[in-house]
């Protein structure tokens, strides 16, 4: 078992099956775990009835109730290092991240000297299409606070394409990411970056989604604002290495 995507789901029916046939039919080995935090609108129901046509391949953690974007990720990063998957991703449902994509990320990772690699709008070559100016304009202009805040080298840093190796994720104490919304995409990069780990960026071109409801509200960017501000200060004193001896899982 080698690469594993993660898809953070709610409310995601319209996309579900069509992102899940997008990336198998890329037949380039990759397992995807999809987290649902207990959709209404029976997101679940639908990968439960592919996981037949899927196996070994398709699997699904429910949740009961709206944990979290950050959380989500935490739970399918753990999920992922119990079964020794050497390559996981983060992915979003909504085709603003395209599939055909994931193998320019692992490619990165594999053989391209990356430890991290981002899908970034904001590198040559990368960028937006069918967003509104206000969206565009919040994400760049925090994408530029993190990094005069942080110093952190990476352009993209509230990107949700994200490809990491094994050892990153190993690495990192996941009990120390906090951050719910996407101040938590902030934060994982940051914590690499902080370990030392390679971190690169890899040009996509981001499409706003068809159909669905976007998940962006007044909280996710008060959380992002303030959470940078606390991210700079909190890493004078916090330990993001995980310094507890892995066990590996019995089989």
């Amino acid at each position: 078992m080698e690469k594993l995507v993660i898809i953070p789901t709610y409310n995601e029916k319209e996309n579900i099956a069509a992102i899940l046939e997008a990336i198998f039919q890329l037949n380039q080995g990759f397992h995807v775990l999809v987290i649902d935090d207990g959709s209404p609108d029976g997101t679940a129901a639908i990968v439960t009835s592919m996981m037949n046509n899927y196996q070994g391949q398709l699997f699904l953690e429910q949740r009961t109730g709206k944990l979290g974007l950050g959380t989500a990720y935490i739970h399918g990063f753990k999920w992922a290092l119990a079964r020794n998957y050497q390559f996981i991703f983060e992915m979003d449902a909504d085709f603003s991240h395209n599939p055909k994509d994931l193998d320019r990320l692992y490619q990165a990772c594999k053989t391209g000297g990356a430890d991290v690699a981002i899908g970034s709008r904001y590198v040559k070559g990368g960028g937006t299409v069918n967003w509104p100016w206000d969206r565009i304009f919040l994400s760049k202009g925090g994408s530029l606070y993190t990094r005069i805040i942080t110093w952190m080298p990476v352009r993209d840093t509230t990107a949700g394409f994200v490809c990491y190796k094994n050892q990153v994720l190993e690495t990192i104490n996941l009990d120390e990411i906090t951050f719910l919304g996407y101040a938590f995409q902030i934060e994982m990069k940051f914590a690499s970056w902080k370990l030392g780990f390679t971190i690169k960026e890899v040009p996509i071109i981001f499409e706003d989604r068809k159909f669905g409801a976007s998940k962006m509200h007044k909280g996710i960017v008060k959380e992002g604002i303030l959470g940078v501000l606390r991210l700079r200060w909190h890493s004078l004193f916090k330990d993001y290495r995980n310094r507890v001896k892995k066990v590996a899982p019995s089989s």
